[in-house]
């Protein structure tokens, strides 16, 4: 299909899933999209990559591994693998950590954490999308107030790929009877005080009554990595 052909596609079935269930939607994808469908994911939880490996058993999903992480998120990574019905495919940025410290300095995120997003995150995630005509993402409108509009299908325009967002209208507590009932793997920290977990120079944990992304780049005006806007 061409752009024009996605695009419009996009915009017919953003209209037309809007009320679907997520899995529903998650067919959808995989049928009309098949190997050039793909789901990303931060291993912050299993949920999407869960729902996908049932709409389409064997799914790619694709993870940014900035070099910063947890290493509990590159523990849940590995057991996504090794459990659910998915292909994990690892995207690195072109630089390592030292070779970015050397063309940079040291601690590039404290000092231009767009930069460093730019350079770890969007630059291997649209260089990793390549393959692919369509992606999903685990984005949800409860998160903050910039992703209160997000449609469940929208065309990705500087991508050129419809962008899929299955749970889009959940809440956490949907999220949470999800993982409570099908035993979906997630990250240790969401159970130590992170509510969204992301580098670990860039996240900290929430206080009481923050919202879910309050952790990330904390004291900084940036509220997202530049991935979905």
């Amino acid at each position: 299909m061409t752009a024009t052909d996605l695009r419009a596609l996009a915009e017919r079935a953003g209209r037309e899933l809007e009320e679907a269930p997520a899995p529903e939607i998650l067919r959808w994808a995989a049928g009309t999209f098949g190997e050039r469908f793909c789901v990303t994911s931060s291993m912050e939880d299993a949920v999407v990559a869960h729902l996908a490996s049932s709409a389409l058993p064997g799914v790619d999903v694709v993870f940014l591994d900035t070099g910063y992480h947890f290493p509990e998120t590159i523990g849940t990574r590995d057991a996504v693998a090794a459990v659910l019905d998915v292909n994990v495919i690892t995207l690195t940025p072109r630089a390592t950590v030292a070779e970015q410290d050397a063309a940079h300095g040291p601690r590039l995120h404290d000092r231009d954490p767009d930069l460093c997003c730019a350079l770890r995150k969007v630059e291997p995630l649209e260089r990793g999308l390549a393959a692919y005509d369509a992606w999903a993402t685990g984005l949800r409108r409860d998160e903050s107030p910039t992703r209160a509009g997000t449609p469940v299908v929208s065309w990705d325009e500087r991508r050129r790929k419809v962008k899929v967002s299955p749970i889009a209208r959940w809440t956490q507590e949907d999220v949470d009877a999800y993982v409570a009932e099908h035993g979906v793997l997630t990250n240790p920290l969401l159970m130590d005080g992170y509510a969204s977990v992301g580098c670990a120079p860039c996240t900290r944990r929430v206080a009481a009554g923050e919202d879910a992304r309050a952790g990330r780049w904390a004291g900084l005006a940036k509220t997202e990595c530049g991935l979905h806007g």
